[in-house]
């Protein structure tokens, strides 16, 4: 039954925290503890009463498809308090990936705001309102069986399925349980040192950072000051004005602050770290510059957490991601992707806590996708004389822009689908804002009747998430081919 107690993450910060103490701001609105928990008890309460009256399962996934906000934490909050596994549902995705992650999932229903269009328009929506929020409960149960064993997912207690770039390609779908999670959040706090006199300033998309921050920042007790701005000045003014001491961005926004024209000064900061993509040296110059203090890199891996964190060297090497954190091992595998041999560069592999618990489809669990505990990351690291570390390239062919991950295989199957189209290669191209792009090159099936660009532009803009869509479409006469007859990769 939906609510029966198991461990569960969502009662340990409550327990944890100090009633009276803010837990979120977001503009003028600001919460307390008691009253966050307020909103999720009986967002949570509401929410068993009505997956009980949909028949669901005992264990069901409920998708979040929501803008950021405060009102996003209640709801995510609540979802896990219910006893019910949270899947994320990223704004940015196209209708048909948000169909396509429903459908891996095997999603029993969505919560979203009441203005939002259901994806499944002959669900009939169930309203769920709470003092700060009013939220639509759209229920459908899965039409065809979950492509994983229900009892096998039930028994992990699970707590968040994430995608890593969307629900095709070959991203997997992550499981993490409330266990793993915990262990995941006090590993990552062994180097970040979150206390609960801390403000952390949150300006990452909560659909992709979720768990191993903002559950995080909660769980230790600390305020969590949301803004959803990407101007600088804004920024700034927001930071400033509330006294954040923390502040966990991708390069993008410490680029845009770097540049900030006559910043306020921002005496409270003590920590930044930057994490989703690798840290030019030249932004952690400008910002320690500029703010006073070093940025610190981070790995953040959706497998793992926070593993790897520059807390001893960020100011004299700002482009090292650093070593591993007290609880975690790392090694360095020879890769054929590597443009050397030596043993200090490789493919980057992780032992310890918070690992994964099972990847959703095809179904894998920890055990089997771990040799012997290492985790292969499929990141590519040369390890220094004094053991730090420095991404140098990925062993996969993931693109990521901005921080926002994407494989080439899941746009070239888009636009290998138009009719013009004989074969397509995408690629990630180098830029100085976002860290790559992705770029297409075309083999038209006539080559005396090419497909317009526009077209094509258009046919991915229905299909795929704004982000992946290719900035440049060039025609080519041929793509290379490997011997299997699969897309020849750098």
């Amino acid at each position: 039954m939906l609510g029966h107690y198991r461990m569960n993450i969502v009662d340990d910060i409550f327990r944890r925290a100090n009633p009276s103490s803010t837990a979120l701001i977001d503009g003028e609105i600001s919460l307390s503890f008691s009253e966050l928990q307020a909103e999720v008890e009986l967002f949570s309460e509401q929410l068993k009463r009505l997956a009980t009256a949909s028949a669901m399962d005992a264990k069901p996934r409920i998708g979040l498809f929501w803008q950021e906000g405060f009102r996003y934490v209640i709801c995510a909050l609540g979802i896990l308090r219910a006893g019910a596994c949270f899947v994320p549902i990223a704004p940015e995705l196209s209708k048909k990936e948000r169909l396509a992650l429903a459908e891996k999932t095997a999603l029993h229903a969505i919560v979203t705001e009441p203005s939002t269009v259901p994806d499944n328009p002959d669900s009939p929506p169930s309203p769920i309102v709470t003092n700060s929020l009013d939220a639509a409960f759209r229920s459908f149960l899965p039409t065809s069986p979950a492509p994983f064993s229900e009892n096998a997912f039930a028994a992990l207690n699970p707590a968040f399925i994430r995608f890593s770039s969307g629900t095709t390609g070959e991203s997997k779908g992550v499981i993490l349980s409330h266990q793993t999670l915990l262990d995941r959040i006090s590993s990552a706090n062994d180097g970040l040192a979150i206390e609960p006199s801390d403000r952390i300033f949150w300006i990452l998309p909560m659909a992709h950072h979720f768990a191993v921050s903002i559950v995080l920042y909660l769980w230790r007790g600390a305020t969590t000051v949301l803004c959803n701005s990407h101007l600088a000045e804004e920024m700034l003014a927001s930071a400033t004005a509330t006294n954040a001491s923390v502040i966990y961005g991708a390069p993008f926004h410490y680029r845009l602050l770097a540049a900030a024209q006559n910043p306020p000064p921002w005496h409270s900061l003590r920590l930044a770290v930057s994490t989703a993509c690798a840290l030019p040296p030249e932004t952690a110059n400008s910002f320690s510059e500029k703010f006073g203090i070093p940025l610190t890199q981070g790995l953040g891996i959706i497998e793992a957490g926070l593993p790897i964190l520059n807390t001893a060297n960020a100011a004299s090497k700002p482009g090292s991601i650093g070593r591993p954190l007290p609880k975690f091992s790392c090694k360095i595998l020879p890769s054929s992707d590597s443009c050397t041999t030596t043993p200090s560069t490789g493919e980057l592999c992780i032992k310890g806590p918070g690992i994964f618990d099972a990847y959703l489809s095809p179904w894998k669990t920890r055990a089997e996708v771990c040799e012997d505990g290492w985790f292969r990351t499929g990141d590519l690291v040369e390890r220094d004389a004094d053991g730090d570390l420095f991404l140098v390239g990925r062993s996969k062919s993931v693109i990521n822009v901005g921080g926002l991950k994407c494989f080439p295989e899941e746009i070239e199957a888009v636009l290998d689908s138009h009719p013009s189209v004989l074969r397509s290669k995408v690629s990630a191209r180098n830029h100085p804002q976002y860290g790559s792009i992705p770029t297409a090159e075309i083999v038209p099936a006539d080559p005396a009747s090419p497909p317009s660009k526009t077209e094509l532009s258009k046919l991915c803009q229905q299909n795929l998430a704004r982000y992946k869509i290719p900035v440049v479409f060039s025609f080519v006469n041929s793509i290379a081919l490997t011997a299997s007859g699969k897309i020849k990769r750098p």
